[in-house]
């Protein structure tokens, strides 16, 4: 396996401009990402580092260069612009040299490649290394209704379904109709039916427990349930993970897959898939694609965890643990087909469609 590994920067700035972090890029993999380059309009915000230590060098290795390179960058100085960063990815060679690349701790803080290299050991503490951060949400670059369709219509994933899976998703309001139930910690034996709006369900507070949805207690409509309606089903533009019901169960088990898209020229740079309790972030340039720009996922067989790639994944360590299995079938759910826009908080109310942004749905 190729573990070799290049650092990308600018090849030219302006004086006034400079180079804040280099991209961290494995030669196994199809080239994505960015560097991040910082003007200081104030004064006091960016220092040019003032010593170095040598952590690693290539004199004593028999390879062809082209010349020699330093990584000297630009430090963040000013505390109200910066946070702390965590190790993402790891790599190390047999002489214990180890290059990781990181993120930031505060998710909400963007990431631009910033990495580390090391000798030996374990990763050392990053108390001295700093990124930007998102101390002022500026939401003007958030996209208008036009351009959330745009990107719906994009990238849309196509969602696979294993050959032999029965439990399909469904709409909300078809599993609402159907005979789903609102449950109350202390009154079990008085469950509720659901509008099919779900205008009688609990709004606000915490995920304390108190509520939870089940199945219809007929067995005859639970089977029915359980089952889903792939056909008439609905893709949900931003939903919220809620868990809905006893350990092991998978009653309305919401799992999702998350889109990150440029602001600024509306490229898509990755893609989350949910794996029950957690999930992975996958650059653009490892994702399959279908028809055009239509992102992939795969759906495990009963569990409906999402992946990018089929196949079969354990869930646990030592070669035992829950199996997930995915595979490439007939059963499939295009979600730009039929989906509707459930939340968009920046945008003005009156900005909002009334029946929320959705497309016609299909009837096969």
């Amino acid at each position: 396996m190729n573990r070799s590994l290049i650092v990308l920067g600018t090849s030219s700035l302006q004086r006034s401009h400079f180079q804040a972090t280099g991209k961290l890029q494995a030669n196994n993999k199809p080239f994505f990402g960015w560097v991040l380059v910082a003007k200081d309009d104030s004064g006091g915000a960016l220092k040019k580092p003032l010593d170095y230590t040598l952590v690693w060098s290539s004199e004593s290795l028999k390879i062809k260069q082209d010349g020699n390179g330093v990584l000297d960058l630009i430090s963040l100085t000013n505390v109200r612009l910066t946070s702390g960063l965590g190790v993402q990815v790891n790599t190390s060679d047999a002489n214990g040299f180890n290059v990781y690349s990181l993120r930031p701790s505060n998710r909400r803080d963007p990431s631009y490649g910033t990495f580390g290299a090391q000798i030996g050991g374990v990763v050392s503490p990053l108390s001295n290394i700093a990124c930007l951060k998102n101390a002022k949400s500026n939401l003007s670059c958030m996209p208008n209704l036009k351009q959330i369709e745009a990107i719906v219509n994009a990238y849309s994933p196509w969602v696979y379904f294993h050959s032999e899976e029965t439990y399909l998703p469904s709409s909300v309001s078809w599993f609402f109709v159907n005979g789903a139930l609102l449950y109350k910690k202390g009154e079990e034996s008085k469950p509720v039916a659901i509008e099919p709006t779900g205008s009688n369900l609990p709004q606000g507070g915490s995920n304390d427990g108190a509520y939870w949805l089940d199945l219809p207690i007929d067995e005859g409509a639970k089977e029915r349930v359980m089952k889903g309606d792939l056909g008439n089903s609905q893709a949900k533009v931003k939903l919220v993970n809620v868990p809905l019901g006893k350990i092991g169960e998978h009653v309305g088990d919401w799992e999702h897959v998350t889109l990150r898209v440029s602001n600024f020229n509306g490229e898509l740079q990755r893609v989350y898939f949910s794996e029950h309790s957690g999930g992975t972030w996958v650059d653009a340039s490892e994702l399959e694609f279908q028809n055009g720009n239509k992102v992939v996922a795969y759906a495990s067989l009963h569990g409906h965890a999402f992946y990018s790639k089929p196949g079969l994944v354990l869930q646990g360590s030592g070669g035992i643990g829950i199996s997930n299995d995915t595979e490439k079938s007939k059963l499939v759910m295009d979600t730009g087909v039929n989906y509707s826009l459930v939340s968009a908080e920046y945008l003005h109310e009156d900005c909002m469609p009334k029946e929320g942004l959705h497309s016609d749905p299909p009837m096969s």
